[in-house]
């Protein structure tokens, strides 16, 4: 069963090369093994840029972890989708799921969070951080581990973003202490926009009341606070595990 994702993996130099071809879907990014290339796979990449693909070289790892079709470690691999380089207007007229974290303190903490929400499927990223500088968006881009190559991570204003999610149909959601119901009883399918709050002082009330719901994650345990990547992987996990149930009814 395929869940619904805006990006698809391509696995093997034919399919890759089928793709490139037709030009659908279309190919974003092609892993390809470091060093010298084989003949065919070094058309490929000629190929690839010629489409206007991004090409990434890998390691023997890195390729058997990406290979989550074939049985040993496919040779070439394709992103294809979207553009990953989409501003929020284009974003967020996918459809899906958008993460809004306003005003992140901790770059690394908004890399762990791309990561989360590239692997579960996430239309964009909107980050409102008025006060960060090259070094702090080259950290998080660094510890997404290069997810941020993968979809759009935009540097938007909280509040032209909800202005733009309510325009887009979309349903906005955050999540916060002040939330009486958890994730598994919100409908978290569909254009829906998760705000994530600054991680000492939350979301403040003023964009509070500009949501639709309030989420609240179960915290059974004495610290009263989970890890702001944590929260947004249980949200993003419950998403995935929504539609999943939607898609075998």
């Amino acid at each position: 069963m395929t869940l619904p994702n805006p990006r698809t993996r391509l696995e093997g130099a034919q399919r890759v090369r089928t793709a490139l071809l037709e030009g659908k879907p279309v190919v974003r990014v092609v892993l390809l093994p470091r060093g010298p290339l084989r003949p065919p796979l070094a058309a490929l990449e000629r190929e690839a840029l010629a489409a206007g693909a991004t090409i990434w070289r890998a390691g023997e790892g890195d390729l058997r972890r990406m290979s989550a079709v074939s049985a040993e470690p496919a040779e070439a691999i394709a992103m294809c989708g979207p553009s990953p380089s989409a501003n929020l207007t284009q974003a967020l007229a996918r459809g899906g799921i958008s993460w809004l974290l306003h005003r992140a303190g901790y770059p690394s903490n908004v890399g762990f969070a791309v990561r989360t929400a590239e692997v579960s499927g996430a239309d964009a990223v909107i980050v409102d951080a008025p006060n960060w500088n090259r070094a702090d968006r080259s950290r998080a881009s660094h510890v997404s581990m290069g997810a941020d190559r993968l979809l759009p991570v935009l540097f938007e204003s909280t509040q032209a973003t909800l202005e733009a999610a309510r325009a887009h149909g979309h349903r906005i959601l955050a999540l916060e202490d002040a939330g009486q119901a958890p994730p598994f009883e919100h409908d978290l399918t569909g254009g829906v926009l998760i705000v994530v709050g600054n991680e000492r002082s939350g979301v403040p009330a003023d964009v509070l009341s500009a949501c639709d719901q309030v989420m609240r994650i179960p915290m059974p345990g004495f610290i009263p606070s989970y890890n702001v990547q944590a929260a947004i992987a249980a949200v993003a996990y419950e998403r995935v595990r929504q539609l999943h149930q939607a898609a075998i009814g």
